[in-house]
């Protein structure tokens, strides 16, 4: 093993680093999403590129995502290499998962029609040819993927956290800057038969055109920290190569399951119109600061984890693993108040303009409150997941993964007929809650015993404080509509400022009675960094 040639950033600076970029990044994202609800609403064409993005997206998000596979896999084994030995894994591991990942992209361009009938059975003739060209034009993301998240892994092994942060934002530059000129000179005539296929291919080359970008700015670092460069390499014996395929094999089918239960939902909703978009709109609302904590907490908390593996280190693995969970249930729970209590006026501010109406808002704020329920749940699951994969075991994310595949299409059968397309996402929480609970109890009997009573006393109490935070923002922001209304942007974000403000503040007030020492870590750090 190599010994470290320089000091690693601390944890509380990677988080920084982190939780800056990642906001910028998700506020490009903002900016994206508004130009093209307003450009195109929850119509033909943003339906369909729901339906499109589906495979190639979820490839490019799952693979090649920070906290992905790929990115676990590189981080994990090129930490315990020397530099020196980094590029041949590198090289090596890039050509032969570029090779698996064209064949994928040729079988998506040849079949897109097979997959849109399979995965939207009940749409429209016309929503379904212009996905299967927005398909077409996008497979190439499939390929893409792969050499992100690669280049996410490589450099974060390098101790470079800020461009892999940032990087998404060429993608959303790109996407921003093309459909915003062509609605600019179109307007409203976007949305007509006669432009209806021009404004699809405008969106879907936009985003292949932003992820090449986003590519390219990767590679030049990399290759500027010799991390290995643009080269074909077969060489399966490379001391790290075996080891990185060994986690990442069973990562990328564990978290593939997540494809599934995705083709199972849009399934399901095939026949609510605008529904596939909606949920679009929604999902971007409730990942935007779950991305940005989510990267924050997880990035750091990953080689920690990894170091804590061995059995005479795993007391102070379960204080870490609580770490985890307490601080994901600190920063989520707020959120969770907010968006339950306040998903119209976020929704209305958002995205209500141009084409996008108040009956849309409407639709999309009743998915977001269910989401904002799920929050917790959904981070909490990923914190567990990165356990396993630091004690080396793929395997059980991954069999779970399987169950909630039929976990996930029970609940949609049921929940989408009484909730309609609220229902989905209400499954979709059921399915992370029930992971959560089994990944806690196999850690429990796996460990030697978790605190589970302790745990449980002060996870209770938090979610008390966020039910009341709720309830108090919820109340003010009935108060401040009768009062001075929300009929304008600026009455709206008053709105939303005082209100989410004074949950923030009831949530603080009653989780500091908890006493908490994540509590107190969590402030300890917001004063360092803002207290200057």
């Amino acid at each position: 093993m190599a010994t470290d040639k320089k000091s690693s950033p601390s944890v509380g600076s990677v988080a920084k680093i982190v939780a800056i970029a990642t906001l910028v990044s998700k506020l490009f994202g903002f900016v994206r999403e508004l130009v093209v609800a307003a450009a195109f609403g929850i119509g033909t064409v943003s339906n369909a590129y729901a339906y499109a993005y589906t495979i190639p997206g979820f490839l490019f998000v799952l693979i090649g995502g920070i906290n992905g596979p790929f990115h676990s896999a590189l981080v994990s084994v090129l930490a315990k290499k020397d530099k020196s030995e980094a590029a041949p894994i590198v090289e090596t591991v890039s050509t032969l998962v570029s090779i698996l990942l064209l064949l994928v992209t040729l079988i998506i361009i040849i079949f897109a029609g097979n997959f849109i009938d399979i995965i939207g059975s009940e749409l429209t003739p016309e929503v379904k040819r212009i996905a299967t060209l927005q398909l077409q034009i996008m497979a190439p993301l499939a390929l893409l993927a792969g050499l992100i998240g690669i280049g996410f892994g490589t450099l974060n092994a390098a101790d470079s956290y800020l461009l892999p942060s940032i990087s998404p934002l060429f993608s959303s530059v790109t996407i921003t800057v093309g459909v915003g000129l062509i609605f600019w000179k179109l307007g409203e005539q976007l949305n007509t038969a006669s432009y209806l296929q021009l404004g699809a291919i405008v969106l879907a080359s936009a985003t292949l055109g932003g992820a090449i970008l986003q590519w390219l700015a990767q590679l030049i670092v990399q290759w500027r920290a010799g991390m290995g460069q643009l080269k074909l390499r077969f060489n399966w014996n490379t001391p790290g190569v075996m080891e990185v395929f060994k986690v990442m094999t069973p990562a990328t089918l564990s978290s593939g399951m997540l494809y599934v239960n995705l083709n199972v939902d849009l399934f399901f909703v095939s026949g609510i119109a605008g529904a596939a978009a909606a949920i679009r709109n929604a999902t971007f609302i409730f990942i935007t600061p779950l991305g940005i904590i989510s990267n924050a907490i997880l990035m750091p908390f990953l080689p920690i984890f990894s170091s804590l593996a061995a059995p005479e280190n795993w007391p102070e693995l379960k204080t870490r693993i609580r770490q985890g969970i307490f601080l994901s249930a600190l920063t989520m729970l707020p959120l969770t108040a907010i968006f339950m209590s306040l998903a119209v006026p976020i929704i209305k501010l958002a995205f209500e303009r141009g084409q996008f109406s108040s009956k849309d808002a409407q639709f999309v704020a009743s998915l977001l409150v269910v989401y904002g329920f799920g929050m917790f749940f959904y981070l909490g699951r990923d914190i567990l997941v990165r356990v396993f994969y630091a004690l080396g075991d793929g395997d059980t994310p991954f069999k779970v993964s399987i169950i909630n595949i039929f976990l996930n299409a029970i609940l949609d059968y049921f929940l989408i007929k009484a909730f309609a397309a609220p229902g989905l996402i209400m499954a979709t929480v059921g399915v992370n809650i029930t992971s959560m609970a089994i990944f806690i109890w196999i850690l429990h009997r796996r460990l030697n015993g978790l605190p589970l009573w302790e745990w449980s006393r002060g996870i209770i109490g938090l979610f008390f404080a966020s039910a009341v935070a709720g309830l108090t923002s919820y109340i003010t922001s009935q108060l401040l509509q009768r009062a001075i209304g929300n009929d304008n942007l600026l009455l709206l974000l008053i709105e939303l400022t005082v209100s989410s403000g004074i949950a923030i503040i009831v949530f603080g007030l009653i989780a500091a009675q908890l006493r908490l020492p994540e509590l107190d870590m969590l402030m300890s750090r917001i004063r360092q960094k803002f207290g200057r």
